[in-house]
């Protein structure tokens, strides 16, 4: 997925407004955050973002054990193509080394003419 690179100017100013923001509304920051402990409870939206966040760790986890299976895989695979490679190579040196051995293949036994 490509995503859009920001500028660092761009990044440093929305830090700049987030610094501004929290610090020239403190009573507004207050505000949200006494409403929110006089509630005692979280919201439904709370709740429910925070299900998806601990669904999304365990995803993520479980993401980061397959990729290194996956790693573990590959290096096995090319252990295995490496070692085929090299077999490959020396049975056809063999095929096309001259052989001086003459093999006799075993005859079937003819049956009686008669």
């Amino acid at each position: 997925m490509l995503r859009a690179r920001r500028s660092p100017r761009s990044s440093n100013r929305d830090s700049l407004c987030h610094n501004a923001l929290t610090q020239r509304h403190l009573d507004l920051k207050n505000e949200f955050y006494a409403k929110v402990k006089e509630r005692g409870q979280p919201t439904d939206v709370e709740v429910r973002l925070r299900k998806q966040i601990v669904k999304l760790k365990e995803l993520r986890s479980d993401d980061k054990d397959e990729l290194a299976q996956l790693r573990a895989d590959r290096e096995a695979l090319v252990r295995v193509v490496n070692q085929l490679t090299l077999e490959n190579r020396q049975l056809r040196q063999q095929l096309t080394a001259p052989s001086s051995v003459v093999r006799l293949l075993p005859s079937q036994p003819q049956p009686p003419t008669g």
